[in-house]
């Protein structure tokens, strides 16, 4: 596989989206990726944050691990990973903040036909994963990417995920994602690494500034 870069950029509060990334990282790197893990910032008021018992405390440590993910981060990937908690069944605000930070890059063309992916978690059974990774879907379209879904082209998509993306579901608990929700974000990152080295081998990627 030719030399590829993958920008996993994500938010999460508790760990669980966290753990959902670090897997996503594994795969694409086992695909010969060079991989960078960013955590999207708050932009609330420390008062607010205290208002949710750990939050900050999460954050900080968080943040201690990962940069900030930078418009030149998405310039340098060949592909870029979402991961994202629910919100209400939509993406955070967090995360859409740096979506949103991209409409540089966006009106140079400097995205297309950058691979592009989607995953999430939830804290209840029907807390809106797949909601939220369609949602998603419709931002990678605008920027020009190539959207790249897990499918069920591996075995391990019929134990866990989505045919849209890697999830998990805290049950309220911050609870560690299972083995088999880790092997869907593993086969995932695995998967948008592979599309995107075709994608740069045809010609698709505009090579990083």
């Amino acid at each position: 596989m030719i030399n590829i870069n993958v920008l996993i950029a994500f938010y999460s509060r508790s760990g669980v989206t966290e753990a959902l990334a670090k897997a996503v990282a594994e795969g694409a790197a086992k695909a010969g990726a060079e991989v960078r893990l960013r955590r999207a910032r708050e932009f609330v008021d420390p008062e607010v944050m205290a208002q949710a018992p750990g939050w900050q405390e999460s954050a900080a440590a968080m943040n201690a691990r990962y940069p900030a993910p930078t418009a030149e981060d998405a310039a340098w990937a060949d592909a870029i990973i979402f991961g994202t908690p629910t919100r209400f069944g939509n993406v955070s605000s967090e995360l859409k903040a740096y979506i949103d930070s991209l409409g540089g890059l966006w009106v140079q063309g400097r995205l297309n036909g950058k691979a592009g992916s989607v995953f999430c978690s939830s804290s209840v059974q029907h807390g809106g994963n797949e909601s939220t990774l369609l949602s998603m879907y419709v931002p990678l379209a605008h920027l020009g990417m190539i959207i790249v879904p897990t499918g069920y082209a591996d075995g391990v998509m019929f134990k866990a995920g989505t045919p849209y993306g890697a999830t998990s579901i805290s049950l309220n608990q911050a609870k560690s994602p299972s083995s088999e929700d880790l092997d869907v974000a593993r086969w995932q990152g695995q998967r948008v690494a592979m599309v995107a080295s075709a994608l740069k081998a045809g010609g698709m990627i505009q090579a990083a500034a």
